[in-house]
This record gives C-alpha cells, structure tokens and sequence, in this order.
C-alpha cells in the first residue's frame, strides 16, 4: 500500500507505512498532515492505524495538570508501572510531575506503544 501526502499544495510520494512512521517521529509529517492512499481523497494523518496514538494530547494534558501527582496521566497513557511508582511517591514529591507535565505539554511523552499523542 503506498500514501501520498500534501505539503505546501504539492503532492509528494509515494511512501510506505514505514516511511509514514518515520517521517511523524521525526517531526514531518503531523496530524493533521493531508494523506491519500493510491487513488483515493484525502484525509488527515490521525486515521492511518498505527502512526498517531488514540490517547489525545489535551486529555493527557489537563489530567497531568489536575491528578498528575497521582500517577492519572500515566495510567491513561497505559504506561501502569510508570503510574503505580508516580503514585506510590506521590508524584516523586512534586518534583516528577512537574516535569511530566512540562514533557507532556511539549508533546514528547508517547502512549505505551510508542506512539506520538493525537493533537
């Protein structure tokens, strides 16, 4: 299966699935990203399966800011271990979730598969 994508009004491809997911971690291509497969209409990169994470950025965001000291915004990511340690010390004394939180914000905290957050 080959994909087209949009840039700047251009139509540039194709690309592989693969290609598709190393261009999203390298910052390429986005979500809201126009993509085609071969003679089909085009659609945003966020429903090609595999490359964006279900979990939503916002979502993540607002329950690291509100219940980060417990360990929430882990739990949600399906990161368990992670969230169990943050909530057994509280947050690593504040200090933890204040830096998830930052990390969260910029967009470089992915779900448990690896994949980047939908925006």
């Amino acid at each position: 299966m080959s994909f087209f994508i949009q840039r700047m009004g251009q139509e540039e491809g194709p690309y592989t699935l693969q290609d598709l997911r190393s261009m999203v971690s390298s910052g390429q291509v986005t979500s809201t990203t126009m993509i085609k497969e071969d003679a089909g209409s085009w659609f945003p990169a966020t429903e090609v399966p595999g490359l964006f994470s279900s979990k939503d950025w916002l979502t993540v965001l607002l329950l690291s800011f509100f219940l980060g000291g417990l360990g929430v915004d882990r739990f949600y990511l399906g990161q368990t271990g992670l969230g169990v340690a943050k909530l057994l010390t509280a947050g690593g004394c504040g200090v933890w979730a204040v830096i998830d939180l930052i990390l969260i914000a910029l967009n470089r905290v992915p779900d448990s598969e690896g994949l980047p957050l939908r925006k």
